[in-house]
């Protein structure tokens, strides 16, 4: 569904924008970018006519979205069947104030990605996974920690999905208010919005005198 050299999804009936369609963008980059870059997605699918929604935490290698959990999990337990999923990433930069209520909105980039996800019994792939998801939201971290163990990979199930049905969608800018309401005595404007990290705190069972290292103390997204 993508062509190798633009690296542009093309749009289907279930990625193709139609509120705003000038928003969307189907360009592979920028949808890894928005993926790259979001700390938790959004998992839909269906079990006996009941939806689901769940958030959970996710990696990426390649062109290929990984989410993983207990064996346990209804989700994981349903997806690995073929069920159709639906992800969707979302990251909010602003509050865009306008002069009337009606034309407030919100500055965002948002990925919505379709498909069937896939069990990962390669265990290379599998770790590979494993250490996506930890470099995901603290890039170093997994040189840094013990690696899965034997019975842990076996009590972890991986299910990859394939980032070719997809579409990100994205607002930028400042208000649009009606012309007759640029007159109007009230303030309009953005209010950027973005994740900040506060000071580490250690865990209390620090047996040693241990500094956290630069990726820690530095953190950002």
């Amino acid at each position: 569904m993508s062509s190798s050299d633009s690296q542009v999804l093309t749009p289907t009936n279930r990625t193709t924008v139609k509120r705003l369609p000038m928003r969307g963008n189907y360009d592979r980059t920028e949808i890894e970018q928005i993926l790259d870059e979001g700390l938790i997605c959004q998992v839909g699918f269906v079990v006996n006519g009941q939806p689901f929604v769940i958030p959970t935490a996710y990696g990426r290698v390649g062109d290929k979205l990984y989410i993983h959990g207990s064996p346990a999990s209804r989700m994981l337990r349903t997806l690995q069947q073929g069920v159709e999923v639906c992800v969707t990433v979302t990251l909010l930069d602003g509050l865009v104030l306008a002069r009337s209520a009606f034309h407030h909105s919100m500055n965002y980039r948002s990925v919505v990605l379709f498909g069937t996800a896939t069990l990962v019994n390669n265990p290379d792939e599998k770790l590979e996974a494993l250490k996506a998801f930890t470099d995901h939201i603290i890039p170093g971290r997994w040189e840094d920690v013990r690696s899965p163990n034997r019975q842990e990979l076996a009590g972890t199930l991986v299910l990859s999905l394939p980032i070719t049905e997809a579409s990100a969608k994205v607002r930028t800018g400042g208000p649009s208010d009606d012309e007759g309401d640029y007159a109007l005595p009230t303030w309009a404007g953005v209010i950027p919005l973005r994740v900040v990290a506060d000071a580490p705190i250690a865990d209390e069972q620090l047996t040693l005198a241990i500094e956290p290292p630069d990726y820690v103390t530095h953190y950002q997204r």
